[in-house]
């Protein structure tokens, strides 16, 4: 099937490698953001957003090729006619519960202790510790799917931390030791989910220059290119149809984890215990605290509502009791995604039953993540203006990092990070 072009192919001028889009292909929602790269900094200059139908996602991935793409170009359309031009490059995020995010050690014990460590000895180590996680990936994968074909692929990798003979160094090139721990996160997701976003690039004639798991990219949102970062809290991306939860500690990435929870299951909620139709739903849900509301409806939507926030909760606590590698978890829970609109779910988060089985040492705090808080992003359009642009600011520092991987870095952190590319 030849899918329509809702674009003029090329009427706007093509812009040079200065400029990117990033593609926020969400469950309820795609978002197109274009940005201009002035030197450190990505600028903003064109965004755009078109409604997905039920049936083109499903658990956060793409159900229907050429649905997401006909959505796609309508989003791309509206952000090029901001931007007044076309950009060639693209990064898109991925996202549901079969992409997986680890943060791995692997010890390596050298065999020449005397002798300085470089950098090819450094990529060595950084292999293993690639190859070691994508068997786990595999496994894992191959269990929840019942398929032990399933092929996986890296999508994403950061270097967390380094130890040499116990000793934390920032800096590991020179160092003499025998024992060398090197902590790196590292995503995986199928084959057929990656498949899927290439075909939707090669549709809309972009080149993917990366592809992300979505909590990675709210990570970078805010973690911008500081190496020494101490960011530590609990990043939660609450779409349309998943929940995606990062623990980010001393500015690395201690994991990933994604559940197929999100504010559509709401909805669906709403409209199975009310007899209504999955729009209607959806109204009631986002105007429920209008007092133009009955209050007998209104007390029926917030039933609803509350039947979904259990089980949506007890999936966040279950997903952050996975992360059995941290002594104790963040007190601060940074929120995104359109989702997380919803004032009863942030109450809930705030309550401390839920909390009581894990190891926080503090009460947890919650807020939104603004778009102003973004590092090294800025909006030169005036429309990104709430939470729900994070994942898509996010998915821009992920292109920035991809595009200057080849160039040139002041710290170690992000030379070593180079080696991390894909």
């Amino acid at each position: 099937m030849v899918l329509e072009k809702l674009r003029s192919p090329r009427k706007k001028k093509v812009a040079t490698e200065d400029y990117m889009v990033a593609l926020d292909i969400g469950t309820e929602f795609v978002k197109a953001l274009i940005a201009k790269v002035d030197g450190d900094d990505l600028k903003i200059i064109g965004v755009g957003r078109a409604r997905q139908d039920v049936s083109d996602m499903h658990s956060g991935a793409i159900a229907d090729i050429s649905g997401v793409v006909r959505n796609c170009e309508e989003a791309l359309a509206d952000a090029e006619e901001k931007a007044g031009l076309q950009a060639k490059q693209v990064v898109i995020g991925i996202a549901g519960e079969l992409v997986k995010g680890v943060t791995d050690t692997i010890r390596y014990r050298r065999p020449q202790p005397d002798r300085p460590l470089d950098a090819s000895e450094m990529e060595f180590i950084i292999e293993k510790v690639q190859e070691r996680a994508q068997i786990k990936a595999q496994k894992q994968i191959a269990l929840e799917t019942g398929n032990d074909d399933v092929e996986v692929k890296l999508v994403n990798s950061a270097l967390v931390g380094i130890h040499i003979d116990g000793y934390k160094v920032s800096n590991p090139l020179g160092f003499q030791g025998r024992d060398v721990a090197v902590q790196i996160y590292t995503a995986f997701a199928p084959m057929v989910h990656i498949g899927a976003l290439e075909r939707v690039a090669d549709e809309l004639s972009l080149e993917l220059i990366a592809v992300a798991a979505e909590p990675f990219a709210v990570s970078r949102s805010v973690l911008g290119s500081d190496a020494s970062s101490n960011f530590t809290a609990i990043l939660a991306d609450v779409g349309g149809g998943t929940t995606d939860i990062a623990v980010v500690n001393d500015g690395g990435v201690e994991g990933t984890k994604m559940f197929g929870i999100g504010g559509r299951s709401f909805t669906q909620t709403i409209a199975s215990d009310m007899d209504l139709s999955y729009k209607d739903a959806e109204k009631l849900k986002v105007n429920i605290d209008h007092d133009q509301i009955k209050a007998s409806v209104a007390k029926d939507v917030n039933a609803a509502i509350d039947k979904t926030l259990e089980v949506w909760i007890a999936g966040v606590e279950l997903a952050l009791s996975e992360f059995d590698s941290v002594d104790h978890l963040p007190s601060r829970i940074l929120l995104c995604g359109g989702g997380s609109s919803l004032k009863k779910l942030v109450a809930t988060l705030e309550k401390s039953d839920w909390q009581k089985e894990l190891p926080f040492t503090k009460k947890v705090t919650v807020q939104h993540i603004n778009p102003s808080e973004v590092l090294g992003v800025s909006d030169e359009t005036g429309d990104v203006n709430d939470h729900t642009f994070i994942t898509a600011m996010g998915l821009l520092r992920v292109g920035y990092d991809t595009l200057i991987g080849s160039g040139e870095g002041d710290s170690i952190k992000e030379k070593l990070n180079r080696l991390l590319k894909i």
